[in-house]
């Protein structure tokens, strides 16, 4: 009786550490992502990359975006974003709420690199996209963002 003891801690210990032992792998596609970090992680990676078309996929052909200056459709938003030359980015401050089929992003990011050839501001931004459950998988339906 004490070697199966022995041997159940064991295997019990060995269960529990192997959880520990694989790292997480941040998700690279849109496809891979499971949640709101991961589609925004996706995301500005995409913009970072230039991956338009992988973007255009998941961009909702009625999205609208509200920026501290304007508001755009996504056509305009989409080409405002094409001039970006994104160096590096980062993500703080995140926060999901899943509503059936509809998940709300709220993140404060830093982006470093220019847009349309100027500077892009060292000031950290508030963000909120709406990302939907659709057949296709989740699409951007807006943006919003200040600061």
């Amino acid at each position: 009786m004490r070697g199966f003891a022995q041997l159940f801690l064991i295997t019990i210990s060995i269960l529990l550490t192997s959880c520990t032992l694989f790292k997480e792998r941040p998700a690279k596609t849109f496809h891979d992502a499971t949640g709101g970090e991961g589609l925004e992680r996706v995301f500005w990676t995409n913009v970072k990359n230039k991956k338009w078309q992988d973007l255009d996929r998941v961009i909702s052909s009625n999205f609208v975006a509200t920026l501290p200056d304007n508001q755009l459709g996504r056509d305009e938003w989409f080409n405002r974003i094409k001039q970006m030359e994104l160096q590096e980015f980062s993500i703080g401050e995140l926060r999901v709420e899943l509503h059936g089929t509809t998940m709300v992003v709220t993140y404060q990011i830093t982006l470093n690199g220019k847009q349309a050839g100027q500077p892009l501001a060292a000031n950290s931004l508030r963000r909120m996209s709406v990302w939907q459950q659709q057949k296709s998988g989740w699409v951007l339906i807006a943006q919003s963002s200040s600061g």
